[in-house]
Formats: structure tokens, sequence, C-alpha cells
């Protein structure tokens, strides 16, 4: 007998159901998010299991890399990609579970990809310094619209870098305005001490693949775009074609045509935001060295405004990177840009 195995997770529990291959369910029950209970549960079924599906939710990891080792075939499914019928008037947990199920009987189970455990905790490493550049960014910001408010004096982003406690003294005389501003200052140099720790560790840790020389030839990607793209694409095979990676990538302009005519956009932030935010720039770093992406990316601009011409320029520079990740070669700026 064949079986069918759907997973139901969330915060703090999971709902199991076990399916046969007329779709009667022989296991069905609410678990604890415990591994040993929920291998120990299945394991009755598991030389009959055809796979087991679990929802990609935020806290699939541990969940996922369990069953794995412990010897299921598991599927991780992608749950923006699946739609159950609109006229149902109720589901519930078990309704979900047996569905994963069902969708992995049938064989049209939309999945999502289950990147490799060994080199997941440095992609997320790469993740959570960009988390906290945004919020360096974010401070550096309050600082120089603060400085503003009570002086008159908009500091450039380069100044702003270069103040220290004794630089803001001499610019505020306020107690309170100034303890606003050093709490800012302070919150900015934490944030640049732990952001330089990380990428110390990624860099002396990270595999160097023959792909991040690859990468490291397009011009505006160093070292921290070049492991970004690495890392966010994983094993490029998993994409068809180019375009399939410019779109994984939030490259390619979302549109539903209809007789010739606009009926509006879907799906826009499908896809990986990492990729999208390391493509963006690389693109504004090479409109600005680079001659020809300069050039391409002038024309573009003339005929819409500047973030539409660097959506372009990202999106010729992600189908570049497929082929460079795919062939192991180097970028070619005449094959990409004329």
């Amino acid at each position: 007998m064949t079986l069918y195995c759907g997973i139901d997770l969330h915060s703090t529990n999971n709902f199991i159901s076990v399916l046969n291959e007329s779709d009667k369910p022989l296991f069905e029950k609410r678990m604890p998010n415990d591994l040993e209970r929920v291998l120990l549960a299945l394991a009755p079924y598991q030389d009959e299991l055809q796979g087991v599906v679990v929802e990609s939710t935020y806290n699939w990891y541990w969940l996922v890399d369990g069953l794995i080792e412990a010897g299921f075939n598991v599927h991780l499914a992608n749950t923006i990609a699946m739609r159950q019928y609109d006229g149902i008037k109720y589901t519930d947990d078990l309704s979900d579970a047996r569905f994963l199920a069902h969708l992995l009987r049938l064989g049209i189970l939309p999945e999502g990809y289950i990147y490799p455990k060994e080199e997941r905790a440095i992609r997320d490493l790469l993740r959570k310094r960009l988390h906290l550049v945004q919020q360096r960014v974010t401070q550096h910001l309050s600082l120089q619209s603060h400085i503003a408010r009570h002086t008159g004096e908009r500091l450039s982003a380069v100044k702003i870098k270069q103040l220290t406690s004794e630089g803001l003294k001499e610019l505020l005389a306020d107690p309170n305005v100034l303890l606003a501003a050093e709490a800012n200052l302070s919150v900015m140099q934490s944030l640049t001490e732990t952001i330089d720790q990380i990428e110390q560790s990624v860099l002396g840790q990270c595999r160097i693949h023959p792909s991040f020389h690859s990468l490291k030839s397009i011009p505006g990607v160093g070292p921290i775009l070049g492991m970004t793209i690495m890392l966010e694409t994983g094993t490029i095979r998993r994409f068809p074609d180019a375009g399939h990676f410019a779109s994984y990538c939030r490259c390619v302009k979302s549109e539903k045509i209809s007789n010739g005519k606009r009926k509006g956009a879907g799906n826009r932030k499908n896809g990986n935001k990492y990729l999208s935010w390391a493509f963006i720039e690389a693109a504004v770093k090479a409109a600005r060295f680079e001659p020809k992406i300069k050039a391409y990316y002038q024309r573009k601009m003339a005929k819409s405004h500047r973030f539409v011409a660097l959506k372009a320029v990202a999106n010729k520079l992600a189908k570049a990177s497929y082929y460079m990740l795919r062939d192991q070669v180097s970028f070619d700026v005449k094959r990409s840009f004329g």
C-alpha cells in the first residue's frame, strides 16, 4: 500500500494526516512541535509513505531537516501557488493537512526549494546583515534630520558617518537634543561593529565556489553582493531558463493583459527579495562605472523614470548571471548590453 502524508504546520503545533491511495485517512492527529513525537507518530507508516508534505511556513527548518535526517522523502509545499476550490465554505487544519497529502497523491503539488542545510545558516547570516544595514540607514537618516531640524544645516552622508560624540557637542548645545543625537550615533556605531563581524565571519567560512569568481566579474558586484547572489540562488539548475531566474529575482514586470488591454498586475512580490536587492544594488553601481551599461541605462531613463531604468539593468544582469552560474563563465558586457 502506498501512503501519503500532509502536515499543516503552525507556530506551536502541527496537524498530521496520513492518507492511502483512495484518500482514506489512516492516521490524523494534532501534535505539539516536538520532533521526537512527530517521528514516533509517523514511524509505523514510514516504509509505505511515498512522501511527507510540510507546509512552507516561517518555522519549517526544524521539521523538514528532522524528517529528512530520519529517512523520510520530504516535500516543501509552496503555499502561494496552492489554492483550494473557492466554493468550500469551511476549512480547518484537518482539511488543510488532507489537501496537502491529496495534492502529493495526484502528483500536482507545487513545491518550494529545500535549501541545503549545510549552507543555509551562512545564507541566513547574510540576510541578518542586510537587516542590520537597513536599521543603520534608519538611524543615519534620523540623525541627519535631527541635526537639520535644530541647526538648519543638512550634513552630507559622509559627514554623518564621520561624526563623533565631541563633534555632536559642538553642533548641539541643548543637553536633551544632544542626548537624542548621541542615541542615534551610539546605535549606528554598534550596528557597524556587528555588521563588520558578520562580514568577516562570512568571508572566513564561506566556501568559495567557482561561481563566486564568475559573479565578481560583473561590474558593481563585490564580495558581499557576490556571496549574496550565490547563496540565495542555490542550485542554478532548479531554474529552467534565464527568464525564470530573472522572475525569481523580481526583475520581471508583472502585468495581466486581456484583449490588448492592461487588466492589472499580480504576484509582484513572488520571488526572492534578497536577490532583488542584490541586483538593484549591482545595477546602481554598474550604471555608474561601466560605459556600455551606463549608456543603456540613460536610454531607458529617457523613456521612463529612474527606477524602471534600474530594473531594466537589473533584469539584464540577472539573466547574465544565470548563464554565468550555469556555464561557469565570466561576465561579457557586449553580449548583455550590445
